[in-house]
């Protein structure tokens, strides 16, 4: 098997149990829970309707910028709840999927897709409901030549994506968590959601202790003047 040019199979998954709870998590709370570490990169644009949240296993591809044929391949291998996450090197010339695409894509039950690249048909892709974030939209479509990997490790803007990690998304992008890391993650994120909780009753009540900020500004030897 060729380095460069092959097809491999998916050697473990996050349980579908683990994806319907990180999908009830905003992102930026499991961000948090990572210490604000991991990020695909503020350009990685929403394409799908607002309230749609994505959360499923990554089926990966790396392909050569502007060719999607290995893309066709992931779409025929994926399993309902997938997210297909392609590296196409962020590159905008041609669109890497559109509208057929995604269409036989919601046929299978495929939750979404992260594009480290261009996508068409964006009006008809926000209206079908399946999650979608990728790094610009052009007109021109791609090749299908290839080469490209799937189920191989992939990275975009240092995020590292495994075959299997969980991808989440939500208006404020979209987040990897490694297969490794999940019941960690997990337990931290729900952990900041119910303080997050708390802060909006003490907020409601009028209760919210904001003596920190001075704390931190004097430790920091901030002059106060009083």
């Amino acid at each position: 098997m060729t380095v460069g040019f092959r097809v491999l199979k998916r050697k473990r998954a996050v349980s579908p149990e683990l994806v319907k709870r990180f999908a009830a998590l905003p992102v930026a709370n499991v961000s948090d829970s990572m210490w604000r570490m991991p990020a695909a990169g503020a350009r990685l644009t929403r394409y799908h309707k607002e309230g749609v949240r994505l959360s499923g296993p990554a089926l990966t591809v790396k392909t050569r910028p502007g060719d999607n044929l290995m893309v066709h391949k992931a779409i025929d291998m994926a399993e309902a709840g997938d997210v297909i996450v392609v590296d196409a090197g962020g590159d905008l010339s041609n669109a890497i999927l559109g509208d057929i695409m995604t269409t036989m894509s919601i046929k299978k039950g495929i939750a979404g897709f992260v594009i480290n690249g261009a996508i068409r048909d964006a009006d008809e892709i926000r209206e079908s409901g399946i999650g979608m974030y990728a790094a610009g939209v052009t007109h021109r479509g791609p090749y299908k030549d290839g080469p490209g990997e799937i189920n191989v490790p992939v990275a975009i803007d240092g995020m590292v994506i495994e075959p299997g990690d969980l991808i989440i998304g939500d208006g404020d992008g979209v987040l990897c968590v490694p297969f490794d890391e999940l019941d960690a993650v997990l337990k931290a994120g729900e952990a900041k959601l119910e303080a997050e909780k708390a802060d909006f009753k003490h907020i409601a009540a009028g209760t919210m202790d904001r003596s920190w900020v001075d704390k931190v500004l004097l430790a920091k030897n901030c002059e106060i003047e009083a």
